[in-house]
């Protein structure tokens, strides 16, 4: 019998986290953070206490009620939290020998930060080395350590993290679904840390087992590059976990070959996303391109591109628009860095300072990270500064979203400038913003909205989901014995379409479900 237990992306969008226990095995299928639950209690100034360790999340419900699963340096001796969390949820003990990645958005590995560092993490070799630059160039908080962690200790009842000149960072132990020749520049980024901290690190290693089960890897396309679905084989059969993923994108075809390699398994479970499925309609890249090229020739003044953060497939989107309309691409440093980084992943990401398209805004700071000052100095000769484009308004789209507008008092835009909404409506914490707040700059400068949602203007963005009537197909062709819908708010869309093909089981939080 395989057992299946959802404490994560039931009814929600994202926070997946799912356990898998078979042959003696237990392994989760992501471990993201659950935005919907957090949001519940938490917001921007309301977070929860760093100095108490697991304490917060656990008696919050943010995390699974699993003991023997968590840092020991998070734990606060006598807080009672598992005291606390045993009256609302079922404790359970589990031994759990690993945790499979699909892709490094925060909702689906976040949480892999409370995790004891000896668990290994599976995944495409793309999800190691971008949760790395991510954790890098990010906010540093007890939160954020999915890649490596900061060892903490307690005193007083607080937890503090230890001094970095006495002790090492640890490296969790990332496996590898995919063979892949590393080069000696990838095990360098992977061994160091952009800070002074020395890193206790473990090479990157190819696996495709975990104790008593096959594990099996698929690329698939999604809006995140290396996003991996995966089949675990089972005594009773096999399970497969598609992650994130979507047909329409440029590596749409990997999808297709993923559908294909598992309607072969005749697999006994499939747990499937489904984040798209009242949609029926879908914009593709190419027609982001198409209208997004269209506004950017009709302006003649500044043109500022809002997209996510570590859309790869948008960024060239727009990079071959710049291309054509004689402009340059402005990126900042954190853009630089997950780009350098990829390039270990995938070869055909461009060397950046080979770009001639591309250049590095020189944000003006008062202090600057090392790993942010590796990359000014590096690429001293592509900065480009705020006067220089305030100057030449007409040569430069500028790779900004709502959190960079404080730059422009610095970039005064000139009349009839556009700010492209290249991005998906907010449905969660990772990215929320203040619509209002974003209207009242732009109105302010006399930026023209171009994609507003509000106004339902399509075409400017290309989700990274899969839409419901290629869901249903994909589902139909994989035909599995039983389906589990996550990471969706609309379960019962799968119910009323196939349960007269197949048995759909909606799952519930922290519910054990016995299947074989």
């Amino acid at each position: 019998m395989v057992n299946l237990t959802f404490y994560g992306g039931v009814n929600e969008i994202g926070g997946n986290k799912i356990l898998l226990e078979a042959e003696g095995t237990s392994i989760f299928l992501d471990f993201g953070i659950s935005y919907g639950r957090k949001g519940l209690f938490y917001e921007e100034f309301l977070c929860p206490r760093g100095v108490r360790g697991l304490l917060d999340p656990l008696v919050m419900g943010l995390l699974p009620p699993i003991k023997g699963i968590y840092r020991s340096d998070l734990e606060i001796p006598n807080a009672k939290g598992w005291e606390c969390v045993s009256k609302t949820q079922n404790v359970r003990e589990v031994g759990l020998d690993g945790v499979f990645l699909s892709h490094a958005h925060l909702d689906h590995s976040g949480y892999i930060s409370f995790l004891r560092s000896d668990i290994p993490i599976f995944c495409s070799p793309m999800t190691a080395f971008l949760t790395k630059a991510i954790q890098d160039s990010g906010k540093t908080d007890f939160e954020t350590e999915v890649s490596y962690l900061v060892p903490k200790k307690c005193e007083e009842e607080c937890i503090k993290s230890t001094n970095y000149r006495q002790v090492p960072s640890k490296q969790r132990p990332f496996k590898l679904l995919y063979e892949d020749e590393l080069s000696a520049e990838a095990k360098n980024f992977w061994e160091t840390t952009p800070e002074s901290r020395d890193l206790d690190y473990i090479p990157l290693e190819f696996k495709d087992s975990i104790k008593n089960l096959n594990l099996r890897g698929f690329p698939v396309d999604h809006s995140l590059w290396g996003a991996t679905a995966i089949a675990v084989e089972t005594s009773a059969g096999w399970i497969i976990y598609t992650g994130d993923l979507r047909l329409h994108g440029a590596k749409g075809h990997t999808t297709c070959e993923f559908i294909k390699k598992a309607s072969q398994l005749e697999p006994l479970a499939l747990i499937c996303e489904g984040t798209n499925v009242g949609e029926n309609i879908m914009t593709s890249e190419e027609e982001v391109y198409e209208n997004s090229l269209k506004a950017v020739k009709e302006t003649k003044n500044m043109v500022i591109a809002d997209f996510g953060p570590r859309n790869i497939e948008r960024l060239l989107t727009f990079r071959k628009i710049a291309k054509e309309t004689g402009r340059k691409l402005v990126l900042l440093s954190k853009d630089v860095y997950l780009l350098e980084s990829m390039r270990f992943g995938d070869s055909s990401i461009k060397d950046f300072s080979a770009d001639p398209v591309c250049c590095l805004y020189n944000k003006i700071k008062g202090s600057v990270n090392k790993w942010e000052r590796e990359i000014l100095e590096r690429f001293s000769d592509k900065l480009v500064k705020p006067k220089d484009i305030a100057h030449n308004q007409d040569k430069y789209i500028l790779c900004m979203s709502f959190w960079d507008l404080n730059e422009l008092p610095d970039l005064m835009p000139k009349e009839k400038s556009i700010y492209i909404y290249s991005t998906c409506e907010a449905f969660n914490e990772e990215m929320a913003i203040s619509f209002e707040r974003l209207r009242n700059w732009l109105d302010y400068f006399n930026l023209t909205l171009v994609g507003d949602p509000d106004k339902n203007e399509k075409g400017f963005h290309a989700s990274g989901h899969i839409i419901g009537p290629q869901l249903l197909e994909l589902i139909r062709k994989i035909s599995p014995k039983y389906l589990f819908p996550v990471h969706t708010e609309k379960p019962e869309f799968f119910k009323e379409n196939l349960a007269g093909e197949m048995k759909v089981i909606l799952p519930e939080y922290g519910n054990l479900l016995e299947i074989g």
